[in-house]
């Protein structure tokens, strides 16, 4: 059974497990139509779902862009995610992490990885927020324009930081790396949220994607920014 196949599966199943118990998270939408000289049409929504018993905290993001320009499609992005947490100490833990993304638009068909490793909370007080993590893993992807297949080790990093601006306005950072020796990708995704009421928020973000080995001809660095509205749900 190829790696993308168990990383879906493995997912769905995380996925049914957290709704099937108590957790916290959220859900974005984002949605842009214009006409006249030109039609545009451009959707994007994500789901963010967060479960913690104990020692244990897994975290579940799904993120899905559309977009079409005079009725053809120019984006077209799905990504899953999750990552399991336990903690051994009180600042300390380990992880595993799972990710597939399939980007029509992408120098790649698909890249699905595995990593296991350790993490350090650094920073964690009422403004701030931060932890890092570093890790071996497996990832395996296909070229858009050759259809070849590479599967290499890599090694994952993950920084995530947040800071709580005021009681209703929130500035989150993730960067995250694979590097390989084929292909090293990262992405970092930048947010500011500003709260309207208990339940219902506006973010605006930004997220840049880079793979360092493309095929000739395609654009190494991608760029996505995003207003949605966003509903927090489960607290």
């Amino acid at each position: 059974m190829r790696l993308t196949k168990i990383i879906a599966g493995i997912c769905g199943l995380l996925f049914a497990l957290s709704a099937a118990a108590e957790f916290t998270g959220n859900g974005e939408l984002g949605l842009l139509v214009s006409s006249g000289n030109s039609e545009t049409e451009t959707f994007n929504t994500a789901l963010n779902l967060t479960y913690e018993e104990r020692k244990w905290l897994n975290e579940f993001t799904a993120t899905f862009v559309y977009g079409r320009d005079d009725g053809e499609t120019n984006s077209n992005r799905f990504v899953a995610g999750n990552r399991t947490n336990y903690a051994f100490s009180e600042r300390s833990y380990a992880f595993g992490a799972l990710r597939y993304d399939r980007d029509r638009f992408s120098a790649f068909e698909y890249q699905a990885s595995v990593a296991l490793g350790l993490g350090r909370q650094l920073l964690d007080n009422e403004r701030h927020r931060l932890s890092v993590e570093a890790g071996p893993g497996f990832r395996i992807s296909e070229r858009r324009d050759t259809g070849e297949s590479e599967n290499e080790a890599i090694v994952r990093g993950f920084a995530d930081y947040s800071w709580t601006i005021s009681e209703s306005t929130e500035l989150t950072n993730r960067l995250l790396v694979e590097a390989g020796s084929d292909n090293t990708f990262a992405e970092n995704t930048l947010g500011l949220t500003v709260a309207i009421n208990t339940n219902m928020a506006l973010k605006a973000g930004v997220a840049v994607r880079h793979n360092t080995d493309v095929d000739p001809g395609r654009d190494k660095t991608d760029t996505l920014t995003t207003v949605n509205l966003v509903y927090n749900f489960g607290e």
